[in-house]
C-alpha cells in the first residue's frame, strides 16, 4: 500500500476522532450550562442514555438525527454542537444567518441516510392517508402505522379523551414520544401521521428528516367530502362555515406541508390510479 494512501487513511481517522472528542467536549459542557442530568436530556432529545453516554465519551457512529434532536432538547444548533474551531467563522456563520427553508434543506441534506425506508404521509384529515397506506404497505409487504394507534395505546385512552384531560399541548407531547418510538422500532415502515403534527415544529423537523415524506393533497372541497363520508366533523365541529374554516386550515398549513419530500394530488383521480402513483414515488425513494 503506497505512504500517501497510508498516511491519508490515518489523517481521517485522526480527523474523525478529534470531530467526536470536540462533539463529546461541546456536549458536556451544554448540558452543564443546562443543569441537566443525563437522563433528563437523553428523554428530553428521544435517545436513550446509553447512546448519549457513548456521544459524551466521544465513541460510537453519531447520527445526524441524533444530533439534531440533543441540539433541539439543549436550544442550541446543529453546527455549535459539532464546533470545529476552523468552521466556526465560515459554515456555522452561513448556516445561521441563512433562511428557515435554507436551514431545513441542508439538514435534510445531511440526514438522508437516517431516513432508512420509513415513508410519512402527511396531509389534512380526508387526504387519504389511512386507506392508501395500508394499501401500499401491503402492496409492499411492510408495516403500515398509524402514529396516532401508538398515541393512544401510550395514553391508555382514545385521542378524544387525551386532549379533554391533557390538552392540545400534551396530546402533541405524545405524538413526538410515539414518532420516537416508531423510529427505534421500524427501519422501514408506511407512517400515516395527523393533519396538525406540522403545528409542532420539532416533532415535524423530526418527522421530516427522519422519513421521506410524501403530502397527499387535496382540493378543500374534497377534504370535506371525504370527512363527511367517514362521519368524522371534529375539526369542523361548531363552525357556522365549515368550508371557510377548512380552506384556511389548507393555506395556514401549506407551506408546512410544501416541506415534504414529494407531493401527490388525490383529488380528481380515483384511488387505484392515486395508488399506482404512490407506489411509484415509494420506489423512487428506494433506488435513492
Amino acid at each position: 500500500m503506497p505512504d500517501s494512501i497510508l498516511q491519508l487513511s490515518n489523517k481521517q481517522l485522526d480527523d474523525q476522532a478529534e470531530v467526536l472528542e470536540s462533539l463529546a467536549k461541546t456536549l458536556r459542557q451544554k448540558r452543564a450550562e443546562k443543569k441537566l442530568s443525563r437522563r433528563v436530556l437523553a428523554e428530553m432529545a428521544g435517545v436513550s442514555q446509553r447512546y448519549l453516554a457513548q456521544i459524551e465519551a466521544g465513541k460510537g457512529n453519531v447520527s445526524i438525527c441524533v444530533l439534531q434532536r440533543v441540539a433541539d432538547a439543549l436550544d442550541s444548533n446543529l453546527l455549535k454542537l459539532l464546533g470545529r474551531v476552523e468552521i466556526k467563522d465560515t459554515v456555522a456563520e452561513k448556516f445561521a444567518a441563512a433562511s428557515v427553508e435554507v436551514q431545513h434543506a441542508v439538514l435534510q441534506t445531511l440526514s438522508i441516510h437516517e431516513k432508512e425506508k420509513r415513508i410519512a404521509l402527511i396531509g389534512l384529515r380526508g387526504a387519504g392517508k389511512s386507506s392508501l397506506g395500508k394499501k401500499s404497505a401491503t402492496a409492499l409487504g411492510i408495516p403500515f402505522i398509524e402514529l396516532n394507534d401508538i398515541v393512544e395505546r401510550l395514553a391508555g385512552m382514545p385521542i378524544g379523551d387525551i386532549i379533554a384531560m391533557y390538552g392540545v399541548e400534551g396530546y402533541r407531547k405524545l405524538e413526538g414520544d410515539a414518532l420516537t418510538e416508531v423510529f427505534a422500532m421500524h427501519k422501514t415502515c408506511i407512517l400515516a401521521v395527523s393533519g396538525g403534527i406540522v403545528t409542532s415544529s420539532h416533532t415535524y423537523n423530526r418527522l421530516i428528516n427522519g422519513c421521506h415524506t410524501i403530502w397527499l393533497q387535496a382540493s378543500a372541497e374534497d377534504h370535506m367530502a371525504r370527512v363527511r363520508a367517514q362521519g368524522d366533523l371534529r375539526p369542523m365541529k361548531g363552525h357556522l362555515q365549515a368550508m371557510d374554516s377548512l380552506r384556511d386550515i389548507l393555506k395556514e398549513r401549506a407551506l408546512d406541508y410544501e416541506r415534504a419530500d414529494v407531493c401527490l394530488n388525490t383529488s380528481n383521480a380515483r384511488e387505484p390510479i392515486v395508488l399506482r402513483s404512490l407506489l411509484e414515488l415509494i420506489k423512487q425513494f428506494g433506488d435513492e
